[in-house]
């Protein structure tokens, strides 16, 4: 692998990480950089989602003051999403390639608009509740069935699932940023292991690009996760739906003319 590609990889591995561990929305600069290297979609949604897993789990740690307990609840939040992830990525891996293309400008927006309107959607779902019941909504963090589906996502595509687990988990925590956002880095690093376990023993991890990446995400997640606590996510969140607007135009126009 050429030099140069190598510090491509890297920077693109410092962003994604920092991120991630930010406000999520790191596959939003990782996978169209590992397709600008000629890899496959398929196999950049593989090497994206194995490199990240590092960084976010580094940074699920570097504020676990607001991780949950470890009780019965935090076990069913391990196995839903351990199961999601097996799930996500079977069904990555039997997607055939074409296919996949196709739907790549699909998932982009679809993570782009949960990126988007993920607070929007967090107070919709609290008005739901109160209109229906007249109180908020009683949602824990680690509810089974809210994490399965997400889970699934996040091991077969990956690309916006941060932001879709902090739409949630904000609810669930009162709108408690460090709390849903820790919480949302332990679910994706726990997601990574899994996938990168069953990748792994699939032959499917394209190894050179895939470590290059890692160590720019763990020195972008390990930033990440201490600016998390003082930065404004705002201007981050304008960068990334920018960034994954401009992106869902382009693969639309690449896959689908």
């Amino acid at each position: 692998m050429d030099w140069s590609i190598q510090l491509i990889l890297f920077g693109a591995g410092l962003a994604g990480g920092g991120l991630a561990a930010l406000v999520g929305g790191a596959s939003l600069v990782t996978f169209p950089t590992l397709l600008a290297t000629g890899m496959s979609p398929i196999s950049a949604t593989v090497a994206g989602l194995i490199a990240l897993m590092p960084a976010i789990l580094l940074a699920s740690t570097a504020d676990r003051t607001q991780l949950p307990a470890l009780d019965r609840g935090f076990w069913g939040l391990v196995f839903a999403s351990s199961v999601g992830a097996l799930i996500g990525g079977a069904l990555l891996l039997l997607t055939p390639v074409r296919w996949f293309e196709v739907m790549i400008p699909l998932l982009m927006g679809f993570a782009t608009f949960l990126f988007a309107f993920s607070r929007q959607i967090s107070e919709w779902i609290r008005a739901r509740s109160v209109a229906r019941s007249g109180r908020e909504p009683h949602i824990s963090v680690t509810s089974i069935p809210m994490l399965l589906p997400v889970s699934v996502y996040g091991g077969y595509f990956g690309a916006g699932v941060g932001v879709l687990l902090l739409a949630v988990l904000s609810v669930a925590t009162a709108g408690d940023y460090r709390s849903a956002n820790v919480t949302k880095n332990l679910v994706s690093g726990l997601n990574s292991i899994v996938a990168t376990g069953f990748f792994w023993a699939s032959g499917a991890i394209p190894w050179p690009e895939t470590l290059v990446l890692m160590a720019g995400a763990i020195v972008g997640g390990l930033g990440g996760a201490h600016l998390s606590r003082i930065a404004p996510t705002w201007i981050m969140r304008i960068v990334v739906v920018l960034v994954g607007a401009a992106l869902t135009v382009a693969y639309t126009w690449r896959y689908w003319f």
